[in-house]
């Protein structure tokens, strides 16, 4: 008798994990793809999977609809080098991973268990979309996970990996949680399909030119990170997992094994930059410089390149840095820059990650493009973000700061901690040309040899008012340190602040200009 119902138990379970049959498993395979649970072991560590509603199969009554266990999801929870992580993962061998009724279900039961226990959810997406035949009950599982991923939002990491298809409602679960990682060639993303471009707005367009891995990572800015196989995406989950807390009540763990000296000086620092302030030079130089054996975790590496974001370790500490790129529109920000800047600054405030903000920026872009499509707003969510953000907040000049950009590049004034400048650095409302042509505009009109004297002029300006020992004077710069010291600094800082506590008026939520 009890021989029997062990039998039963093993022939569901085996049915369950089987997905949906061994030809559908070769199709997944023939195409360059993992089956869910292929994906799950090359995730977690291995045997400690545990995973939940196994038995759970649709509810609808279409009898060319099959019914397999696990309705196209395999959901449950496991480790990631020992730290516990809630996970569900689409299954596109059942039904095409496409989700019903009770595949929303799964999904929202898993999300409810990590935000309950307070653990890291990371889905992993390659479905059809919603399943047609269960009509406004898949709808409805969208809705749940939409519901769930606001819930969840600022309370655990959220992070996605899109390793197949995307389509209509499902995108907008991604787009709501804190990373998505594309694998090139195989993750797509798109509210409509090209077929519906064609017949609409009769354009020819690819998957992958409509939704691809590098479409988002370049133009869109959905994809934080791309991964060129599907064991690059799982590494790029560990490694970002590694900066994060479990939760927003928690702290990073802080590496005590940390063999990079805290006060290593760098001599060599200054040299990056170039003696003309106008020439370009790669910032990641200098981030690679100042942190912890020259490992930058950089996100959103492909957008918006004019600012850089990303994770590193300080002195063993996990730190979100936000640097301006010279490489790029000369570091100068816009519209794109504005957005991706604000939103890490507010992910690393949501989960106790201090902000190191570097600034070379000459301002805001000029130009009707950004005044048109709305700079004004945009550009206001960077300057919310770092006021908003209660964090420990680091910021070094190391070049220009000029006019509005200097401010909202983590200034004093709005909130930061620790301001540090290089005696290189140049603190103004306008660049000295750009000065000298406002300031001198009639003697230059007059003047006979007007370039002469305007190059002349700007260097008298550059020499007066464009150097940090005015905002030293007044207290808006905390410290001005040799280069070389900037990796110490820094660190002793974030050591200095490590149990900083800041309240705010009570609110229901701020109005951010979205």
């Amino acid at each position: 008798m009890h021989e029997e119902k062990l039998k039963q138990y093993y022939d569901r379970k085996h049915n369950a994990e089987a997905g949906g049959g061994q030809d559908k498993v070769e199709s997944q395979h023939s195409k360059g793809k993992l089956t869910a649970r292929e994906r799950i072991n090359l995730l977690l560590d291995p045997n400690s999977f545990t995973e939940i509603d196994k038995f759970v199969t649709h509810r609808g009554d279409d009898p060319e609809v099959k019914k397999y266990y696990g309705d196209g999801l395999v959901t449950g929870y496991g480790t990631i080098n020992g730290r516990r992580v809630f996970i569900y993962v689409y299954d596109f061998t059942v039904l095409g991973g496409s989700l019903g009724e009770m595949a929303g279900k799964k999904v929202s039961k898993v999300m409810s268990h990590a935000l309950k226990v307070g653990c890291p959810i990371i889905g992993i997406l390659d479905s059809g979309g919603a399943r047609i035949q269960e009509g406004v009950s898949s709808l409805d599982g969208y809705g749940d996970i939409f519901h769930k991923n606001a819930l969840a939002s600022g309370v655990i990491p959220q992070i996605t990996a899109s390793i197949g298809p995307c389509a209509g409602g499902a995108v907008y679960s991604p787009s709501m949680t804190d990373f998505v990682i594309m694998v090139e060639n195989i993750g797509q993303m798109f509210v409509t399909g090209p077929e519906v471009v064609k017949e609409v707005l009769s354009q020819e367009v690819t998957f992958e030119e409509l939704g691809g891995a590098r479409t988002h990572a370049t133009k869109s800015g959905v994809a934080h990170f791309i991964a060129k196989d599907e064991v690059d995406c799982m590494d790029k989950i560990k490694t970002l997992i590694s900066f994060l807390p479990q939760n927003n009540r928690e702290e990073p763990m802080i590496l005590t094994d940390n063999s990079d000296d805290i006060n290593r000086a760098d001599p060599n620092l200054i040299n990056i930059l170039p003696d003309n302030p106008y020439q370009s030079y790669d910032m990641k130089e200098i981030i690679k410089s100042i942190v912890d054996n020259g490992n930058f975790f950089e996100v959103h590496e492909l957008f918006a390149e004019n600012i850089v974001v990303g994770f590193a370790r300080m002195g063993g500490r996990s730190v979100g840095i936000i640097a301006n790129q010279p490489l790029f529109l000369a570091g100068a920000l816009d519209i794109h820059s504005s957005n991706k800047a604000a939103r890490f600054v507010r992910f690393c405030d949501s989960f106790n990650i201090p902000i190191v903000t570097l600034v070379d920026t000459p301002g805001y872009l000029p130009g009707t493009d950004q005044e048109h499509n709305g700079i004004i707003r945009h550009g206001s969510k960077l300057l919310y973000a770092y006021c908003e953000a209660t964090v420990p907040k680091i910021t070094c000049i190391i070049g220009k700061a000029y006019g509005g950009a200097y401010i909202a590049m983590g200034s004093k004034n709005l909130g930061t901690d620790l301001n540090i400048a290089w005696p290189t650095a140049e603190i103004a409302v306008l660049g000295p040309e750009a000065a000298i042509t406002i300031i001198h505009r009639k003697s230059l009109k007059d003047s006979p040899d007007a370039a002469t004297k305007k190059k002349n002029l700007a260097k008298e300006y550059r020499n007066k008012f464009a150097n940090p020992y005015i905002a030293a004077e007044r207290g808006t710069i905390d410290l001005v340190i040799d280069p070389m010291e900037s990796r110490g600094t820094i660190i002793n800082a974030l050591n200095a602040l490590a149990n900083k506590r800041e309240t705010r008026p009570w609110k229901k939520h701020g109005n951010i200009n979205l």
